[in-house]
Formats: C-alpha cells, structure tokens, sequence
C-alpha cells in the first residue's frame, strides 16, 4: 500500500498468525522497518516484489525492538548488504536476559551493524530522530521522519491502543511517559506495529487524547 511517494504500507492482516506491519522508505536510500518472522516474510517478499524490488536492495534495516514478530525477519539479509539497526538499550537487555537470542534468530553471532542512540539518524539524503520510547520493550524506540510528518511507533501506540507491559522487561510507568513524549511530535501518520495506521493531523491528536483519557487508566 503506497501511503506516499517514497513510502509504502506491508500490513499484516491475518487473524490467524502474528506479525508485524513492515515499512518501506524508496527513496535516495532503501529502508525496511521491522521486518517481522523470519518463516512469514514471504508477505514482505511477495510486497517488495510487486515494486521490482527484492531484499539485497535494501539499504538498511531498522528494528523498532527485538521482538520475534518484529526482528526475526534480520536473518534474511544475512549476507547481504543491508545495514541492520537495533537501539543500543535493547542489544544491553538482550544480552543481560537471553544471551542465546542470536541462535533463536537462526543467526548464532548476530551482532546489528548499527547501534541506534537517540538523537539525529542520517541514511543518505534522509533525517530522521530516534526516540526511545521504553514500555512495552526496555530498548523499544519510535523512528520520527520530520520531512515527511512520519512518526513509526511500533508496539508502543496503535489506532486506539497501546503496547501491552507484561513481557519481559515491560512497565507500564515508561509507556505512559513515552507516549506522552511522542504525543508532543508534530506527525500527521502514526504508523504502527499492528492493526491500523493513524493518518492526518486531528486524527493523530485525537488518537493520543483518546489513549491518555482510555488507556492511561491501566497503566
């Protein structure tokens, strides 16, 4: 689904297996966002095919937080040229709590070439700010695309929800604060990890008072 000229949509709508939504940015640089299971990512193959693109294409790829449904799909640029982002505070929590994670990845040495800090991101032409966004995961961070009003939330907000606190290294407390953080962000699509995304300006504001008036209740 083409949401802008250098930007697409891979939603994931099966009711039956859990995975993520996966971003494309086509532009002077080639990023994946959150590529999803490794044994699903036909779904991304079958989407990046239709554009005459493939995954040795890919520039970068950038993992919002580490879980299976979001980052198992990085095994498949093994060998690639693609550069895998993954925030340095979810590679610390990895490593203190499943130092094994790589061979349940099927990558026994897994090791991101880029360890995202928060601050400014520059791919080629494109700027970006990484936020981190604890809560749902210790090290989960929100990608903000300024140019385009582009705000890539993962697990931590969705269309009328919010990212769940019971996994390891969840807190109900961080996604609260996290939320308010991104909610400030000038964006017209929040584009999240599951289900739908939020598009145009009143529709954002209103999904962040309808998360705090709602949801905030529960954390």
């Amino acid at each position: 689904m083409k949401l802008l000229d250098d930007l697409y949509l891979f939603p994931w709508n099966s009711m039956t297996a859990n995975n993520c939504n996966t971003y494309l940015i086509d532009a002077n640089k080639r990023i994946l966002i959150d590529p999803g299971h490794y044994h699903l990512f036909n779904h991304v193959r079958d989407e990046l095919d239709r554009l005459s693109l493939c995954p040795e294409d890919m520039d970068m790829v950038i993992i919002t937080h580490a879980h299976p449904d979001h980052m198992e799909g990085v095994r498949i640029f093994q060998g690639t040229d693609a550069l895998v982002a993954v925030s340095s505070w979810e590679m610390e929590f990895i490593k203190a709590v499943a130092p094994h994670y790589g061979e349940a990845l099927g990558i026994p040495d897994f090791e991101p070439q880029i360890l995202l800090q928060e601050g400014d991101l520059k791919v080629g032409n494109l700027s970006f700010e990484v936020i981190h966004t604890p809560g749902h995961s210790p090290g989960s961070i929100c990608l903000y695309w300024p140019d385009r009003k582009v705000l890539f939330t993962g697990d931590v907000v969705f269309n009328q929800g919010i990212g769940r606190t019971d996994l390891p290294g969840g807190n109900g407390k961080e996604l609260k604060e996290s939320i308010r953080r991104i909610s400030l962000l000038d964006a017209e699509y929040v584009l999240t990890g599951h289900g739908d995304v939020v598009m145009g300006r009143e529709a954002v504001k209103e999904n962040f008072r309808a998360i705090e008036a709602y949801w905030f209740g529960f954390l």
